[in-house]
């Protein structure tokens, strides 16, 4: 449902299976009559990124339980970002719908991008079945020391969290106080989809200055838009001052 994780449908076309694509409304939320429309007897996968990737926002929970109960194939809940998030994980629901399946992931919130290392939840029939056809290689030894000597310190990511979600706060106010900021998408990521005024030119001149944002602006609904990753205080301080002087420097030139 797009705007959404692009993985989704590159692994779809990897291998040769139709992907059928229904929008999310303007304000990034499903568009459940239309899906409704779409799906058939035939319809075997359904991802669901939630919170969503690259708006940030999560999806409506009702609409996602109405999904679980009527969809005809398996519901794919994406929760890479629900560390960052207020609301509940589905994992909750997994005894409930044996058609769910729940992504998560290590590499946001526990911040071990790097070792490449996620997990999958779901009814044991599924992940009996997911066992027969996985790679004949599991994950290398180092890698799965690092992820088990992350997972033994919780207490540790949940003071990274805590201090990004502040710093997500504060952000979001900096933001919505410069000019040429038309919108700040509502957030329950580690990251903000912003709406700028010009905002290849933003991302052009944050290039020239080594700070790296992503642009998101050929993506649905994301016209003028970057994708901003919340950093540690020095970084968003850098963010905001660059962005300052980015105004200044485009007032002189007039």
């Amino acid at each position: 449902m797009p705007p959404t994780y692009g993985m989704y449908a590159v692994s779809a076309d990897i291998n040769a299976v139709e992907n059928v694509k229904v929008p999310l409304k303007y304000d990034f939320q499903i568009d459940l009559a239309t899906l409704k429309e779409t799906w058939n007897e035939n319809s075997k996968i359904l991802f669901v990124c939630s919170p969503n990737n690259p708006s940030g926002n999560l999806l409506d929970r009702k609409t996602i339980q109405t999904i679980l109960d009527e969809f005809p194939g398996m519901v794919v809940v994406d929760e890479a970002y629900i560390d960052f998030s207020s609301e509940e994980s589905w994992t909750d629901k997994l005894a409930e719908y044996p058609n769910l399946i729940v992504l998560q992931t290590l590499s946001k919130a526990w911040g071990m991008a790097g070792i490449r290392v996620g997990v999958a939840m779901a009814d044991p029939y599924v992940i009996e079945m997911l066992d027969k056809i996985k790679p004949p290689y599991n994950i290398s030894l180092p890698n799965q020391q690092l992820a088990t000597e992350a997972l033994s310190n919780e207490a540790k990511k949940n003071a990274y969290v805590e201090e990004l979600l502040e710093e997500r706060t504060k952000l979001i106010t900096a933001l919505g106080q410069l000019p040429n900021v038309r919108k700040i998408v509502p957030s329950d990521a580690n990251f903000l989809l912003v709406a700028f005024e010009g905002a290849k030119e933003v991302f052009n001149y944050l290039i020239e200055e080594t700070l790296i944002v992503r642009d998101r602006s050929s993506q649905l609904h994301c016209t003028d838009c970057l994708r901003i990753t919340i950093g540690t205080k020095e970084e968003n301080l850098e963010l905001m001052n660059l962005l300052k002087a980015y105004l200044e420097k485009s007032v002189s030139k007039l």
